[in-house]
């Protein structure tokens, strides 16, 4: 790519890891939810939506990261904000329903990070834990998914906040392409 582009390479969202996993936890909610939830529980659409949020805002914060900075690191916070909530919302399942969140340690806490690690886990890798048919275990799943996003995201902001600082937004690339294309008419 040249140096001179205004309008870096933008939206690829599909290669991000973080994009990735937050379409496991968006698929895994609404299996949850219609699982374990009462379909006329105000919560199944607040858990879904907050998940749907996360995933979203991912991908229209990548798309606008040719053209603003300042959207892009925006929009990436939004998705990290729904998916604190989203965690939340989790938490509050298990401690209503009298059922321990996993530390750590748990065995099953620890085989979650090991299939987390594998290259290009996707649904089918955490299939047998989100649609187990007890609650903790399909919770504590997700939970630790949910976990892994927000891990990721956080990461995305400070790339995105170090990517700005070294290289600028687009007024700055539109000043600097303007001013070599003036210097190089005036040679």
């Amino acid at each position: 790519m040249p140096d001179d582009r205004i309008i870096p390479p933008h939206g690829g969202y599909r290669k991000l890891l973080s994009y990735q996993k937050s379409e496991i936890v968006y698929d895994a909610t609404v299996f949850f939810t219609r699982r374990f939830y009462s379909s006329r529980d105000r919560t199944v659409d607040q858990m879904v939506q907050a998940a749907r949020s996360g995933k979203q805002n991912i991908i229209e914060g990548s798309m606008a990261s040719g053209t603003s900075k300042e959207t892009e690191l925006k929009l990436t916070n939004v998705a990290r904000a729904s998916l604190e909530e989203l965690l939340a919302d989790y938490r509050d399942f298990l401690r209503v329903n009298g059922l321990p969140e996993w530390d750590a340690r748990h065995p099953y806490a620890l085989r979650l990070r090991e299939l987390n690690q594998q290259p290009d886990a996707d649904y089918e890798t955490f299939r047998k834990g989100i649609e187990h048919e007890n609650p903790e275990i399909g919770a504590n799943v997700i939970i630790g998914l949910v976990k892994v996003c927000c891990y990721l995201l956080d990461r995305q902001l400070q790339s995105i906040e170090s990517d700005f600082l070294e290289q600028g937004g687009i007024r700055e690339r539109m000043t600097k392409a303007r001013l070599q294309r003036r210097s190089a008419k005036e040679k």
